[in-house]
């Protein structure tokens, strides 16, 4: 049964072999405001894990999963998840922005139950709870690798920073900051501006007077697009970073001229494995959606099966049942193997990537099968030339 969404739960019941208990799941997501971008896509995600977690006639319980808007506003998330839990929620798919996921492991910890994060990211959230886990790695990760990216791989010998007052950017930027000067970049300045900003033509005048090598944008998918096209729009030359939440498809598909070479951070989901696993997960939901997973649906599937995973093994009561997501090991996910630190962070390690045709591509990677390519071609050239030379000597 579906009911309009809003503030109003979605309850997603589907029809299943009767089995012996209810156990009811709750995810609190942002469907509507200014993070619906990720919301939406996470739910994607939780919604076709469900339906394959309800189609499995061998799982042992029959789940209930209710998925409610929190609006990304952080207060209302903490009280939809205190509604969810008093329901009698065993768990919550939630904190889709680190800002939420704050507050909400406030009430996880009033009622001493499990919270997962299929997305927020920020370095402040490791180690907060016993009781809050995170499939998405920690920007500490994630800032370390643009860091040592734009210093050691683009030997940029400075960069800008732009970044927006928040938690998200505040954590990233910190952590990206002292790896390129650890490896001997300089920031020549660090430009933040207050949430709600819409004209960002100063700031990016600002940019192009400093001149640096390369500007790393720390911000959320619509700041993200509108800062990018400035920078193009203004003739800026350098080099443009950002961090994952510039990786959903929407947010490259609406900025795709301005968004061509921009370099971006991504962990965990490469839409073009062959592993068997992913490739299903992949057919799957461009089979229910008519379009391919991202990084955040990837992410919000893989919350699902984990809370799955960790009922399987330990079973509805609470302690047990937090005693198995705990000591959940080697659980092969779409978005790599999750386990959890006693911090509640799983061990990922996030990629760079770079937009190309409106595409993200894994430079890297690219990188070296390019490289394959030239040495191939300059091989070939070598061999022919090594044969002209024996027949005029012959």
């Amino acid at each position: 049964m579906r009911r309009a969404l809003g503030l109003i739960p979605l309850l997603l019941v589907l029809s299943a072999c009767p089995k012996d208990e209810v156990v009811r799941f709750s995810a609190v997501l942002p469907l509507s405001g200014m993070h619906e971008i990720y919301g939406q896509a996470v739910r994607k995600g939780v919604d076709l894990a469900y339906e394959e977690l309800v189609a499995d006639e061998e799982f042992p319980y029959q789940v209930e999963l209710d998925t409610v808007d929190s609006a990304g506003d952080p207060s209302k998330g903490q009280e939809l998840l205190t509604q969810a839990y008093n329901a009698g929620a065993l768990a919550v798919i939630g904190g889709v922005t680190s800002a939420e996921a704050i507050q909400m492991v406030e009430a996880a910890d009033r009622f001493d139950r499990v919270l997962i994060s299929p997305s927020a990211s920020t370095p402040q959230l490791t180690g907060i709870s016993k009781n809050f886990y995170r499939v998405f790695p920690s920007d500490s990760r994630e800032g370390t690798t643009m860091g040592n990216f734009a210093s050691q791989k683009l030997q940029l010998p400075d960069v800008v920073i732009l970044a927006k007052v928040d938690t998200y950017a505040k954590g990233i930027v910190e952590v990206f900051q002292a790896e390129f000067e650890r490896n001997g970049g300089e920031v020549l300045d660090v430009i933040e501006y207050p949430p709600g900003a819409a004209d960002f033509s100063g700031l990016t005048d600002r940019v192009k007077a400093l001149d640096p090598a390369g500007v790393y944008v720390a911000a959320y998918a619509e700041d993200i697009g509108l800062i990018i096209s400035e920078l193009v729009d203004q003739g800026f030359e350098g080099k443009i970073l950002t961090t994952a939440a510039f990786a959903a498809p929407t947010a490259i598909e609406q900025n795709a001229e301005a968004a061509e070479g921009v370099f971006i951070t991504q962990a965990g989901f490469d839409l073009t494995s062959e592993d068997p696993k992913i490739v299903e997960f992949v057919e799957a939901f461009r089979n229910k959606y008519a379009l391919s997973p991202d990084l955040y649906s990837a992410h919000g599937y893989d919350a699902v099966m984990v809370l799955a995973e960790a009922l399987r093994a330990g079973g509805p009561a609470a302690t047990d049942f937090w005693k198995s997501v705990r000591g959940l090991r080697d659980f092969v996910g779409v978005t790599g193997t999750i386990q959890f630190d006693e911090r509640g962070d799983v061990q990922k390690f996030p990629r760079v990537y770079m937009v190309e045709d409106g595409n993200l591509i894994d430079y890297e990677r690219e990188v070296e099968i390019r490289k394959e390519i030239l040495l191939k071609r300059l091989r070939e050239l070598e061999e022919k030339q090594r044969r002209r030379a024996l027949q005029g000597n012959s």
